[in-house]
């Protein structure tokens, strides 16, 4: 009787072991037979320059995939992320075109996202509105103010220098990528280092716990949503810097990909449970699918399915990590 006790709790903790493993790795095992098979179906796909390539490619919706994080782990979702780089790209461009520096332009473009962010985390605090409705709510107000200061044209003519953001190159890496690098350097750094990193697992893990510990629950989920504007707004700087315009169209349908990129790399949709890192690995699965993908061929209709399947498989695997 003692032996089968025994035995039954060794495999009780077999399978937690297992499943923390699968928690925290499990992206691994997607990410590496998926680069295998694009290797094996196309040996251009794993050279240099197409790796940099998927870098590049992912650098404006990984950048918006921390702050993302950062959001979801709160328990809330952010939908405006689209708009605030089509709004912030065209505040970088007008303020280059009226003799701004790049260095100003860039501060401009980035505190307009953080002032969005914060807006949208005053009003869900303060209202006590899921943010998903209040962000749906300012995606089209913020989208709408873009196309209203630039009479739904485009900017164009901005300096070589700004340029350089979006397409130029640093020790022989594009600049987007070393961006997006230091971001997510900087967002484990605050998640796995600062008490702000625990107040975000803690309020999204179990909100009235945290307030009965004594965080201040809303200042955490109103600057979360802050951090993601910022991070949203400093894309759209790179991404009008890449375009070498401000577009106030531009963003559409990102906020699917940086919840998805969010999702995939373990983050829970119901709070509490996430890591930076693994962003990283769910963004690299998106690039490395539309990469693929256009390597192979198929056509942009059909990696839209694709996509869409992929977000549909996130969210189900989300459902099936809580519920275990």
């Amino acid at each position: 009787m003692q032996t089968t006790t025994v035995s039954a709790k060794h495999h009780r903790g077999a399978g937690r072991q297992l499943r923390l493993i699968s928690e925290r790795y499990g992206i691994v095992f997607v990410l590496i037979p998926l680069i295998a098979l694009f290797g094996l179906l196309n040996p251009a796909f794993l050279s240099l320059a197409n790796i940099f390539n998927i870098f590049r490619q992912i650098s404006i919706y990984g950048i918006m995939a921390v702050g993302m994080t950062m959001v979801i782990m709160c328990g809330h979702i952010d939908l405006s992320v689209g708009a605030i780089v089509a709004f912030t790209g065209v505040v970088a461009a007008m303020a280059l075109q009226n003799g701004a520096s790049v260095l100003v332009a860039l501060a401009a473009g980035c505190l307009s996202g953080l002032i969005v962010g914060l807006i949208n985390g005053f009003l869900t605090v303060t209202f006590n509105v899921p943010s998903l409705l209040i962000t749906l709510g300012t995606m089209t107000a913020i989208r709408g103010l873009g196309l209203l200061i630039t009479a739904g044209r485009p900017i164009p003519g901005l300096s070589e220098d700004f340029k350089w953001l979006g397409g130029g190159f640093l020790f022989d890496t594009p600049v987007p990528i070393i961006i997006m690098l230091i971001v997510y350097a900087i967002g484990w750094f605050i998640m796995s280092q600062t008490t702000y990193g625990r107040h975000i697992y803690s309020t999204g893990g179990n909100l009235e716990a945290a307030k009965l510990s004594g965080i201040n629950t809303k200042r955490v989920i109103m600057w979360a949503l802050g951090i993601n504007g910022l991070l949203a707004g400093l894309s759209g700087v790179i991404w009008a810097a890449r375009l070498a315009s401000g577009q106030p169209v531009v963003g559409q349908g990102y906020e699917l990909q940086v919840i998805a990129a969010s999702v995939l790399g373990g983050t829970s949709l119901a709070g509490g449970q996430g890591e930076i890192l693994a962003t990283l690995a769910g963004a690299l699965i998106i690039g490395i699918l539309h990469n693929g993908l256009n390597l192979l061929g198929v056509s942009p209709y059909w990696q839209m399915v694709a996509m869409g399947l992929v977000i549909v498989l996130a969210v189900i695997l989300d459902s099936l990590r809580h519920r275990g």
